[in-house]
C-alpha cells in the first residue's frame, strides 16, 4: 500500500505532550514543516488534540497529535486534560515538550527511579508514558533563550534541545522520532489480513451486501484493504452480492479457497456454500489482525450466560451516520434478544470514546476495529480482561449466534485449537 494512502490506523501516531506554552504547537510545526498548529502566546491556545496524517521523513506514513497543555486548570481545562490522557492510549510515539524558559529543578522521577532534570507536572506526565510503556524522547524547546547552565543539564539528562524558532536541532529530533517509530512501522508492515493463509492463484470471494448502509459509490475500509492483501499474495479477488451468490458458485471454474462474507449475511451466505469450502467475514479478519481474535471467541461465550437486567456494551470505532437498520445499534441488539430470550439493557460507544468504568457491563462487544490502531484497540482489551469482562466483536458474535463460529474461524489453527 502506497505511504500516502496509508489507513491512519496503520500509521504510526506521534504525540507531542507538555505544558500549556512549552511550544509544543510550534514544535509540531517546525517538525511537519506546516502550519499544522495554531500558535500563539496566549496559554491554552490548544484546546482539543489536533490530528494530521501526513508522511515525516525518514519515517513514512504517521498521525502527528498536538495536544492541550497537561497542567490546564477549571472545569474546561480538566476535560482538555482527559482528552489527552485519551489520546496517550493511542500514541506509539511520545515527545514531552520541556519549556525552556523554566528553571529545571531536579526531581525524583517514581517510573525510572532516577532524578530528572524537571519537576511537578512534567515527572507526571514521564511517569505516565513510561507506565504504558510507550516509546519517548524529551526535548527541551526554547533552547535559544536557555543559559549554559540549563542546556547543561538537560544533555546530561538526556534531553534534547531544540528551538522551534531557529530550527536548532529539528532534524535530529526527527531522525530520533524516526528511530523509535521504526519498529512499529516493522511490526505494521509484517502482519497480513488474509495473505498468510492463502496462496498464489487461490480464487477468493468476497460477499459485499449493497444496500442502503452501504456508502454510495465506494467499499468501506475492510473490504478495501482485505482485496489490497489478497492481490498482493497473487490470488484473485471476486466480488458479489448476496443475492448473486448462488447464481455465481458454479461459474467460476474452480472451487474458490476462502470465502469473507460481510458478517451480518453470515447465514444467508453459510447457507449457500458447501461446508469444504472455508468461510470467514471481515471482522474475524480484523479482530486477528488487531490482535485479540482469541479473547473474541473465548469472550462471546458470555452469550450463553446472559440474565435478565444484564448490560451489553457495543462499541464503534468510528463515527459513522448510522441507518434506521444500524448493524451495530439494532441488529446486533435485536439478534442477541431473541438468541437469549431475556431482558436486556444496550449502551453504545463511538470513535474515540471508551467508558472508563466497565464493571457494569456483562459484556462488550466492538467493531472490527478497523479504524482504531493496535494501541487504543489493546488498551480496551486490557481494560476489559483487567475487571473481567468478556470482550469480543461484530463478527464473533454474529457467528455464535448463528451457530457458524467454529467454521468461521476454523482456517485459523492456532485460535481453534484453543476451542477444542
Amino acid at each position: 500500500m502506497e505511504m500516502n494512502s496509508t489507513p491512519s490506523a496503520n500509521r504510526v501516531h506521534i504525540t507531542f505532550f507538555g505544558r500549556r506554552n512549552a511550544g509544543k504547537s510550534s514544535l509540531v510545526n517546525a517538525v511537519t514543516g506546516q502550519n499544522m498548529a495554531l500558535v500563539s502566546e496566549t496559554k491554552g491556545t490548544t484546546t482539543d488534540p489536533v490530528w494530521k496524517a501526513m508522511e515525516l521523513l525518514p519515517l513514512g506514513p504517521v498521525v502527528i497529535i498536538d495536544t492541550p497543555g497537561f497542567d490546564d486548570e477549571g472545569e474546561l481545562g480538566s476535560m482538555r486534560v482527559d482528552k489527552t490522557r485519551q489520546v496517550l492510549r493511542k500514541t506509539d510515539v511520545a515527545v514531552l515538550v520541556l519549556d525552556g524558559e523554566l528553571p529545571l529543578e531536579p526531581s525524583l522521577s517514581a517510573k525510572t527511579n532516577h532524578d530528572t532534570a524537571f519537576s511537578g507536572i512534567d515527572v507526571e506526565l514521564l511517569d505516565i508514558i513510561i507506565a504504558k510503556k510507550i516509546p519517548y524522547i524529551i526535548v527541551l524547546n526554547k533552547s535559544d533563550l536557555c543559559g549554559t547552565d540549563s542546556i547543561t543539564m538537560a544533555v546530561e539528562s538526556e534531553m534534547l534541545p531544540v528551538s522551534a524558532k531557529s530550527g536548532f536541532n529539528i532534524n535530529l529530533l526527527k531522525e530520533k522520532i524516526a528511530a523509535l517509530g521504526k519498529p512499529r512501522i516493522a511490526a505494521e508492515s509484517n502482519k497480513r489480513l488474509v495473505a498468510d493463509i492463502i496462496k498464489p492463484d487461490d480464487l477468493i470471494v468476497l460477499v459485499i451486501p449493497i444496500d442502503d448502509a452501504a456508502p454510495k459509490a465506494r467499499l468501506i475500509l475492510p473490504q478495501q484493504q482485505t482485496i489490497r492483501d489478497i492481490l498482493e499474495a497473487g490470488a484473485a479477488a471476486i466480488a458479489v452480492k448476496p443475492s448473486e451468490l448462488g447464481n455465481l458458485m458454479g461459474s467460476f471454474g474452480k472451487k474458490p479457497a476462502l470465502v469473507i462474507t460481510d458478517s451480518q449475511v453470515f447465514a444467508e451466505v453459510s447457507s449457500i456454500i458447501s461446508k469444504d469450502i472455508p468461510l470467514t467475514s471481515f471482522s474475524i479478519l480484523f479482530a486477528r489482525y488487531k490482535g485479540f481474535l482469541e479473547t473474541a471467541v473465548h469472550g462471546a461465550s458470555a452469550l450463553e450466560t446472559l440474565e435478565d437486567g444484564d448490560k451489553i456494551l457495543i462499541c464503534e470505532g468510528c463515527t459513522h451516520h448510522r441507518q434506521c437498520d444500524d448493524i451495530g445499534t439494532v441488529k446486533i441488539p435485536n439478534w442477541i434478544k431473541s438468541y437469549a430470550q431475556k431482558e436486556l439493557q444496550f449502551e453504545f460507544c463511538s470513535g474515540g470514546d471508551f467508558p472508563k468504568d466497565i464493571k457494569q457491563y456483562k459484556l462488550i462487544i466492538h467493531c472490527g476495529a478497523c479504524m482504531l490502531n493496535e494501541r487504543e484497540i489493546q488498551y480496551r482489551r486490557e481494560q476489559a480482561e483487567e475487571q473481567n469482562i468478556p470482550f469480543t466483536n461484530y463478527g464473533i458474535t454474529i457467528a455464535h449466534l448463528q451457530g457458524i463460529l467454529k467454521r468461521s474461524i476454523a482456517m485459523f489453527n492456532e485460535t481453534t485449537r484453543t476451542q477444542d
